[in-house]
């Protein structure tokens, strides 16, 4: 994955450095992605959420889960976690 990183502004000013954790074109992954970091308490920023929904099927529109850089590493802990639970209830 490529690293990019963004200033953010959310809610009273609070500034953060953002990286992104995930690219994805999938509604449903986007929403279950969604719920982990919330029921985590772990802020996210979403880039082009609504376009893969526009556009279903077009390649080179994502959506991009970007996360404050003090939260990445227990973000990407969590989601593969989701990966390999995922994978052993299909296998």
């Amino acid at each position: 994955m490529a690293f990019r990183s963004t200033e953010a502004t959310i809610a009273d000013g609070v500034s953060m450095r953002m990286v992104q954790l995930i690219n994805t074109q999938d509604v449903g992954e986007l929403a279950i992605i969604k719920s982990l970091l919330d029921g985590n308490r772990i802020a996210y920023v979403i880039h082009g959420e609504h376009m893969s929904s526009l556009y279903p099927g077009v390649p080179f529109f994502l959506s991009r889960v970007m996360v404050d850089v003090s939260d990445q590493a227990r973000a990407e802990v969590l989601l593969s976690r989701l990966r390999l639970s995922i994978r052993e209830a299909s296998a």
